[in-house]
């Protein structure tokens, strides 16, 4: 699986047009900022109006009505969303609700609220969560849903994902490099 094939997420906090101007079409960007509680309805709707010229997906962390509502392509559950309101919620075609965990149980959490993808983290990245290769594989293998690495994934260590049954990759640092 050569890493020109992997769809690319790219989680980003701001409008920086010098880093979205270097990836490509095939970049979907997600914004989440933990940071703030209030989103900046203006600067989504800028950054959302922004993408769809160039031609990326825009997806939104954690907010499901305001994705809706601002007609976005679709949102990120993070693994602490535990919640199952959006089921509720009737969704536009090709509307993209992905999810991501860290264990087995969070796997089985992200199934159940209907995620087309499951981001595992965290592959690279030694944290609380980091798995590495063997973990990762075997954790992955559980779900029947399109899983994509997350964690520490930069140019240097894009090979290795070759090794791995996956969809796509996602992270900040690999695309400000």
């Amino acid at each position: 699986m050569h890493d020109k094939l992997l769809k690319k997420y790219y989680f980003i906090n701001s409008f920086d047009t010098n880093i979205i101007n270097k990836q490509d079409k095939r970049t979907t960007f997600i914004y989440r900022d933990y940071k703030t509680s209030k989103f900046d309805t203006k600067k989504i709707l800028k950054l959302k109006n922004f993408l769809k010229r160039r031609g990326n997906k825009f997806l939104l962390a954690n907010n499901f009505k305001m994705a809706l509502k601002l007609k976005l392509d679709g949102v990120y559950l993070p693994s602490f969303n535990n919640k199952f309101d959006h089921l509720n919620y009737s969704t536009y075609s090709n509307f993209i609700i992905l999810g991501s965990a860290h264990n087995l149980k969070e796997i089985k959490i992200k199934e159940t609220q209907r995620v087309q993808s499951i981001f595992i983290s965290s592959l690279f990245k030694k944290n609380n969560n980091f798995l590495g290769i063997n973990k990762f594989k075997l954790i992955s293998s559980y779900s029947k849903k399109n899983i994509v690495a997350l964690g520490g994934i930069s140019k240097k260590n894009t090979k290795v994902l070759r090794l791995l049954n996956i969809s796509g990759f996602a992270g900040i640092s690999y695309f400000k490099e």
